[in-house]
């Protein structure tokens, strides 16, 4: 069994050129194969459902069998298990499997294999070391996917680690992004040939953050490398759909990652180096350009239906609605193009590298070291603190952050109710993240209110962004009825957030301050 570790970045065919120009492959010629790949599955989708993929490929007059684990690929990196050797066509040979469990059911299966779909691609590689010790295979595909009668273009490059450190394939990565528009790609080719042989049913549903699988023996500095790739790899599960589908949850989704991955960014932030601050704020930039059309896709489609719904001869509110539908049709552009921006693009491979020098140990200098980044009062000093007393630490400085916000709001302004409603999603991000270390029913029914009430305060923010969307419109600006409509569902919203928060400040806070470990 090998481990292949390799990245993956979308090339758009436009660009082949330009790659083939590149300082870093012009000198050198590239050794070239026509690739012949049949996937195969069961009538049920077995292997699908394993996430395994087996694939008969020829190679010139050679014929091999591989199997690969299909692990999903974050931030374009991708590490599987595979096993590939020698084999006659149409036949399955799993003898060479080392992994009793995986050959046994792959022989359980052989009598029902059948081709599912192919790939045809043709091949240039070049072996460069970007540094002493060093090798990578810079491999150019281009080609196609094929699935009875449906077709999908390749155009790629995979940069697979043959010596040295992970590190070094981001570093050439990064330098050929540069002067090329790579994007990190989460689908290898046997997932898009997959999508294409399951036809309709392939189309891209909005993807939700999933549980991280923490657990109290792992480093706070681990724990957090697994919450990013989380974050970023629920991203990414939504690109398709933001730049193909009109439905609104794959902006939300998108925004939510985000925003997980920017609450994780601040959790960890005293142990973390200075670089991820600046990382911070160009993903704060990129949260802005989902923020309007997330505002405007609620406008249209959960404020204004009730105020239509109350005057539906009003000529004013259907200006209103027309001119709210063209500015989210503007707002989608805008979000579309900031996610097939060369900057996200950057800032996936920047942010993914950047989280796997931590895990790996790969990082240098003395801004790598916890001691040299500006603590928070009351943060944990060191890496080696336990993540439970991390964790500990973290959500009852959150929580008394939120306590104090709510006895401030209580009648506030809208200004103080907008800072309670950013500390409960952070606190809420946050113990979401630690849950499976802090199994607490305290806490849960703690966050349980506090999402409640924070629900309550988003939709007080989507009239005051209401509000603001029509002051913003200068055909609209002067409609009494919109503007007295939404002043007397801000009124009667004050007075049952006013009753929430003060049932919510009556609770005690689930999390006691980490105590102090001496040594």
């Amino acid at each position: 069994m090998a481990l292949e570790t390799e990245i993956k970045l979308a090339l758009p065919p436009r660009a082949a050129t330009r790659l083939l120009r590149h300082p870093l492959l012009a000198a050198t010629t590239p050794r070239r194969q026509r690739l012949d790949n049949v996937y195969y599955d069961t009538p049920e989708l077995a292997l699908l459902k394993a996430l395994v993929a087996v694939r008969h490929r020829r190679q010139g007059r050679q014929h091999l069998l591989t199997v690969k684990s299909a692990a999903p690929a974050v931030g374009g990196l991708a590490r599987r298990n595979e096993w590939e050797a020698p084999c006659t066509p149409g036949e399955f040979d799993f003898g060479g499997i080392d992994v009793p469990e995986l050959r046994q059911r792959l022989e359980a299966l052989r009598e029902s294999l059948l081709p599912a779909f192919r790939t045809d691609f043709t091949r240039l590689a070049w072996i460069v070391e970007p540094r002493p010790g060093a090798r990578v295979e810079i491999a150019f595909d281009r080609g196609d996917i094929r699935a009875g009668d449906r077709r999908e273009a390749i155009c790629e490059l995979e940069l697979e680690l043959l010596d040295g450190e992970v590190a070094d394939l981001f570093t050439l990565a990064q330098t050929l992004q540069e002067t090329l528009p790579l994007h990190p790609a989460t689908a290898s080719k046997a997932e898009r040939g997959y999508r294409l042989f399951v036809g309709e049913r392939a189309a891209p549903t909005p993807v939700k953050a999933r549980a991280v699988a923490l657990d109290g023996s792992m480093s706070s500095s681990d724990a957090f490398v697994a919450v990013a790739l989380s974050c970023l790899a629920h991203l990414q599960g939504n690109e398709a759909g933001v730049g193909s589908s009109d439905d609104p949850e794959f902006i939300h989704q998108a925004r939510v990652a985000i925003r997980r991955l920017r609450s994780a960014l601040r959790v960890w932030r005293p142990l973390l180096p200075a670089s991820f601050v600046d990382l911070d704020a160009r993903w704060r930039t990129l949260a802005v350009a989902l923020g309007d059309a997330r505002n405007l896709d609620v406008f249209v489609g959960e404020t204004l239906p009730p105020l239509l719904k109350a005057f539906p001869e009003c000529k004013a509110t259907a200006r209103l609605r027309r001119h709210a539908e063209s500015c989210r049709e503007e707002s989608r552009k805008a979000a579309r193009s900031a996610l097939s921006a060369s900057e996200y693009s950057r800032l996936l491979l920047d942010t993914t590298a950047a989280a796997l020098a931590l895990a790996g140990g790969q990082a240098r200098g003395s801004e790598t070291q916890p001691g040299n980044v500006p603590e928070r009062k009351g943060a944990p000093e060191s890496k080696a603190v336990r993540l439970k007393d991390f964790a500990r630490d973290c959500l009852g400085r959150n929580a008394r952050r939120v306590s104090r916000l709510a006895a401030t709001a209580q009648g506030g302004d809208a200004a103080t109710r907008h800072r309670l409603r950013i500390a409960l999603k952070r606190l809420r991000y946050a113990t979401e993240f630690f849950t499976p270390i802090l199994p607490d029913k305290k806490v849960r029914r703690y966050v349980s209110a506090a999402a409640a009430l924070q629900e309550l305060l988003g939709e007080m923010n989507d009239l005051a962004v209401a509000s603001e969307l029509l002051a913003r419109s200068p055909s609209t600006a002067h409609s009494p009825l919109a503007r007295g409509w939404l002043a007397g569902r801000n009124e009667l919203m004050q007075r049952e957030i006013d009753t929430a928060i003060t049932a919510f400040v009556r609770k005690a806070r689930p999390w006691k301050k980490a105590k102090k470990r001496s040594g």
